[in-house]
């Protein structure tokens, strides 16, 4: 059938192309650019479908005309008791072919998103006039309907973003900030305090008397359901008893603790004769010790510095002895806050002339580096997983999303490049932008002041 126009063919390709032409150039002229970041589904229930988490970490500048003509549909900002919720609607033009040709290409290797031929609903739209993040809600193909027998954009009906812990990763500064205090999130507050090394000080027990060198364990025993007492022969009148203490293990396929190790807490001084050593626990039996004794070996650890902040307790370092001496080695005692109280010995040497130096060594990687935004940190103690929404390196206030797990008091955060300590950990969520928390906590504290008292009673 002959056209009813003869200078127009009404659908060849040269037709179509030059259509396709003049509205690509159109939405150059009159539209705006806009980032557009397609969902990668990265876990999905198979039954019902449902995405249970999802991220955006890729983006593609594109034009799009914005159909609405009077402002944002949809029902705008809505005032409840529960704060200000937007409801913003958005209409959005691309063109077909851009798509096909600007970011399908880079979408059909990835296994993450199952259609790459076109915009999906669920894919996102970043709105740089507005500084907004939309929702595709629903693709309409088919407007204007076939015109010279083809189709030559995507229409897209978008609203605004609804964060629900996704994770935007774009590299593009404005569009990741633009959801930093979106979504559940959690405050920790590092400890402030600068990591301190431990320092102690040490002395030769004696010169002439002997004193116990190290209690060798003979038998370890086994059913300790607590730490046995270690107890040591008294010293001759006008000497110092020995004092040591067991430290427990667990093995395998035995019940109950087993002894480690016997450490010394204190040499003694005065022994003319070997000490016996007697375990004496309220559970368990068979453990066997005895002592060894020496001259000139060292006194009671002096600590004039206990540090902050170690995670583990440090590693201790005398000074050697003299040739034909035996040196001393020795273990930190640390707290669960990280300070060093004690050092016990595991041999306190022997042959030494003049006092020794000892040297712990320093809390690294506490309290050091700075978190970078939407970087993955980890507790070490819980293995609880966060994203970085927020760093303040001067309060040392760290804000984390997408938490899975529960972190500590304590426990060491790590990140790419920075370890901090979590001093306080606040998880109720301050930052939903659809409520006020903060302002109705603050007008809560200027009506009642809990700081000094409880307004409703005597305690």
């Amino acid at each position: 059938m002959a056209p009813l126009n003869p200078y127009f063919l009404g659908g060849s390709s040269s037709e179509q192309r030059l259509v396709q032409d003049l509205i690509n150039e159109q939405l150059k002229m009159y539209g705006q650019d806009v980032v557009y970041m397609p969902r990668q589904l990265i876990n999905e229930k198979t039954i019902i479908k449902e995405v249970l988490v999802s991220k955006f970490d890729d983006s593609f500048r594109i034009e799009a005309y914005i159909s609405n003509f009077n402002g944002f549909g949809g029902q705008g900002d809505i005032l409840s008791k529960f704060g200000v919720k937007t409801s913003d609607e958005l209409t959005l033009i691309i063109s077909k072919e851009r798509y096909e040709d600007f970011i399908t290409p880079f979408l059909l290797d990835d296994p993450d998103i199952k259609v790459a031929t076109r915009p999906q609903e669920g894919d996102l739209i970043y709105l740089p006039i507005d500084n907004g993040l939309f929702e595709i809600k629903y693709v309409e193909g088919k407007v204007p309907f076939y015109q010279l027998n083809n189709l030559y954009v995507y229409e897209l009906r978008c609203e605004i973003f609804r964060y629900e812990d996704e994770l935007i990763d774009t590299s593009i500064d404005e569009v990741d900030r633009s959801v930093q205090d979106f979504g559940y999130i959690q405050t920790i507050t590092m400890v402030k305090d600068t990591a301190t090394t431990a320092t102690a000080t040490v002395s030769i027990a004696s010169t002439q008397n002997n004193s116990v060198q190290y209690i060798d364990l003979i038998n370890d025993g086994t059913g300790y359901l607590s730490t046995p007492t270690i107890q040591i022969t008294k010293a001759p009148e006008g000497g110092i008893d020995a004092t040591a203490v067991a430290i427990m293990t667990s093995k395998t396929g035995r019940t109950g603790n087993s002894i480690d190790r016997i450490l010394i807490v204190n040499p003694g001084i005065g022994y003319t004769q070997i000490p016996s050593v007697t375990i004496v626990g309220q559970s368990g039996s068979g453990a066997i010790a005895t002592a060894v004794l020496a001259s000139r070996t060292l006194g009671i650890v002096t600590i004039t510095s206990g540090g902050s902040q170690y995670s583990s307790a440090p590693v201790v370092s005398i000074s050697t002895a003299p040739a034909g001496g035996v040196n001393a080695t020795a273990e930190a005692v640390l707290t669960v806050t990280g300070i060093v109280t004690a050092i016990r010995y595991t041999n306190a040497g022997a042959g030494y002339t003049v006092s020794p130096t000892i040297t712990l060594t320093s809390p690294i990687g506490i309290s050091t580096g700075d978190f970078e935004f939407n970087e993955s940190v980890r507790g070490v103690s819980t293995g609880t997983t966060g994203y970085v929404k927020d760093w303040d390196a001067d309060t040392r206030v760290l804000k984390v999303s997408i938490v899975g797990g529960n972190f500590a008091n304590g426990e060491l955060i790590v990140g790419a490049a920075a370890t901090h300590k979590v001093y306080s950990i606040n998880t109720f969520d301050e930052y939903d932008p659809y409520a006020e928390n903060i302002q109705i906590e603050d007008e809560a504290d200027d009506i009642l002041d809990f700081s000094q008292k409880n307004p409703f009673g005597n305690y």
